[in-house]
């Protein structure tokens, strides 16, 4: 479990590994930064980032199809960079930052993603299949 920074309680520390495999998600991810800032700031819905939507808005690298974007959301959801936005009839399509994914997005402020390598691609990969908890 994270610990909270004594210096600034509103910061949680994480273990390195876990760092390591929120970046090496998000940058694998076929999401840009742009729609990380967004759901800094708001929820984003599925149907913004799906299809033709999403590559308008500059929020993919190419148009995903729902369930693509889905199980992309889903992966990041399981690596605890996002959640899944509830409302009072229950879970929504919408989905924002936790405070994780807001470190992570904070860290890439003003820059792209790196570039992944092979290995970070491959890693993400078996990972993601294995649904390893590394």
């Amino acid at each position: 479990m994270a610990a909270a920074d004594s210096q600034n309680p509103n910061i949680f520390v994480y273990p390195q590994s876990t760092v390591e495999r929120a970046e090496r998600s998000l940058v694998c991810s076929p999401f840009n930064l742009s729609l990380f800032e967004v759901m800094g700031h708001q929820s984003v819905s599925l149907t913004a980032i799906a299809l033709e939507n999403g590559l308008k808005q500059g929020y993919t690298k190419r148009p995903l199809s729902e369930l693509a974007c889905d199980n992309a959301l889903g992966w990041l959801i399981q690596v605890g960079v996002l959640r899944r936005e509830v409302d009072g009839q229950g879970i929504t399509d919408s989905f924002r930052l936790t405070p994780l994914g807001r470190q992570m997005v904070e860290q890439y402020h003003g820059k792209n993603w790196r570039t992944p390598s092979w290995r970070d691609r491959l890693f993400d990969a078996v990972i993601r299949w294995l649904r390893i908890p590394f």
